[in-house]
């Protein structure tokens, strides 16, 4: 059989098993909760490869070797400060969030948990909330759908409509018919290959290689400051812009929503464990394939012209075509273990929080599960015809909104589960002022020091805090807030 033979093999056996996944959790959907939160029945090891998986998307298999290759080390930081934000998100969020998202009227999303938590009487907070998650996400979603359309039509020549229907259509279809538990155990077989593909490559590296110190002597030899954390390229503004990237965790809704859904607020320690575990393996992975990328190439444009292809060239070096097929998956893993769970944050916006707050009577739990699944399917319907034609300000706009998210919520979340003073209004204005922030601070470049060259996310979390605070303390919280704020931080601990 053909190179192409044994690849499409290795795509059809994950595509189906993904669709399996996706009809043994449709079994085990009964209501609303089940649908949108997996019925808070999540175990820690699931809870943590899911947040991982649908956190860090190609950018760890492509996206972050290709530029350890071509930069060398001093691209390090960026995954230095994702791992510390995640610990901290693990140690700081999880347990508070899953015991306060209970006692805040079981709200099962993040717009309702800050409505809930606040009472706020003008649901402002879950208006504005839910449509910034709408639009932003549609937006996520689209370009999710982009990069799958570009993969196929990379890999196997495939014409791009025709990849990122095929993508879109597998992703969609798990994630209408299982919901929160098809996207959560798809996240757990994506995220365990993810690791796998990216831990076989160096060890198979290094064996080439004769061993890991003939290894380092041959990326030595290509370029001798390869390993330096610092150098002349790297200014102190920067490195600091890249391990600010940790701040945009607490903000992101479709990674914290694996906290609220894990079976106990104690069992986030052990989610935290098995979570910054798997980052660690699968940075070091990344890091090793750039490592033997460049001892294997020596950098030389001839023999690998495009950086960000270093893994899928290594693993069709190195490995059987079939193994190189389950690795090319592995890429497209990470690409629809994001989309599925930024689909279905989406629609839990559009339904839980916005058109849930527009009925004068409470709908029943059959009827929401339809309106689940049909807000899936017009959220993909929606996304699929903005990535109909390839558009590279969709692809942009992914790494500006993680700051737009980080700037917004995550203050407000973390000011929500550690803060009882906080008000309803004081929570809206740090949300518009950090997001503000964000977008007027994205947009400038330069100033004195270079200043407006810092990652826009700093500047916006920090406005957001102040703000919130301010505002607050103007005012006067809801009087429930006190008894609730007291047993949330009970329940955290027990």
């Amino acid at each position: 059989m053909s190179e192409t033979t044994y690849q499409a093999i290795a795509m059809i056996i994950y595509f189906v098993a993904m669709i399996m996944i996706g009809l043994w959790a449709y079994t085990r959907t009964n209501d609303i909760d089940d649908y949108m939160l997996g019925g808070r029945d999540l175990n820690p090891f699931v809870a943590a490869l899911s947040a991982g998986a649908a956190d860090m998307s190609g950018w760890l298999l492509m996206g972050l070797p290709g530029a350890l290759y071509a930069s060398g080390f001093v691209e390090a930081w960026i995954a230095v400060g994702l791992t510390i934000g995640a610990w901290v998100n693990w140690k700081v969020t999880a347990p508070r969030l899953r015991a306060y998202t209970e006692v805040a009227g079981d709200a099962i999303t993040i717009p309702s948990f800050l409505d809930n938590r606040l009472h706020d009487p003008r649901r402002m907070l879950r208006w504005a909330s839910g449509l910034i998650i709408l639009v932003f996400f549609t937006l996520y979603v689209s370009s999710g759908m982009v990069a799958g359309g570009v993969f196929f039509q990379s890999s196997f020549g495939m014409d791009y409509r025709l990849g990122m229907t095929l993508v879109a259509a597998i992703t969609v279809l798990y994630t209408l018919v299982g919901g929160f538990l098809a996207v959560s155990w798809t996240d757990l077989v994506q995220g365990l290959m993810m690791v796998a593909a990216l831990l076989a490559v160096p060890i198979v590296g290094i064996a080439r290689a004769g061993g890991a110190s003939q290894l380092v002597e041959r990326v030595s030899e290509v370029d001798p400051s390869y390993w330096a954390l610092w150098g002349p390229s790297v200014s102190t503004i920067g490195v600091i812009s890249a391990l600010a990237w940790g701040l945009g965790y607490f903000g992101q809704p479709h990674i914290i929503v694996r906290f609220m859904a894990i079976r106990t607020p104690r069992e986030a320690v052990q989610g935290r464990r098995i979570g910054i575990g798997w980052m660690l393996f699968a940075v070091a992975g990344a890091a090793g394939t750039a490592v033997v990328g460049v001892a294997e190439y020596g950098r030389d444009p001839s023999r690998l012209a495009d950086p960000e292809a270093v893994f899928i060239e290594l693993g069709q070096l190195m490995f059987h075509p079939l193994v190189a097929g389950f690795m090319l998956a592995a890429i497209l893993a990470a690409i629809m273990s994001t989309v599925s769970s930024q689909l279905l944050v989406t629609s839990s916006a559009l339904v839980e929080d916005l058109y849930r707050a527009l009925r004068r009577t409470p709908p029943s739990g059959g009827h929401l599960i339809i309106m689940s699944r049909s807000a899936v399917l017009a959220v993909a319907l929606v996304a699929a015809v903005m990535a109909w034609e390839q558009n590279d300000t969709i692809l942009a706009l992914v790494a500006f909104a993680w700051a737009g998210f980080g700037a917004s919520f995550g203050p407000t979340v973390l000011l929500s589960l550690y803060w009882r003073g906080l008000t309803s209004v004081g929570a809206v204005a740090g949300m518009a002022a950090g997001a503000l922030m964000v977008i007027i601070w994205g947009n400038v470049d330069g100033g004195p020091g270079g200043i407006f060259d810092l990652y826009e996310i700093i500047p916006g979390f920090l406005t957001n805090l102040a703000v919130a605070w301010g505002v607050s303390r103007l005012g006067t919280p809801h009087p429930d807030v006190d008894e609730e704020f007291s047993r949330a931080v009970a329940a955290s601990r027990a």
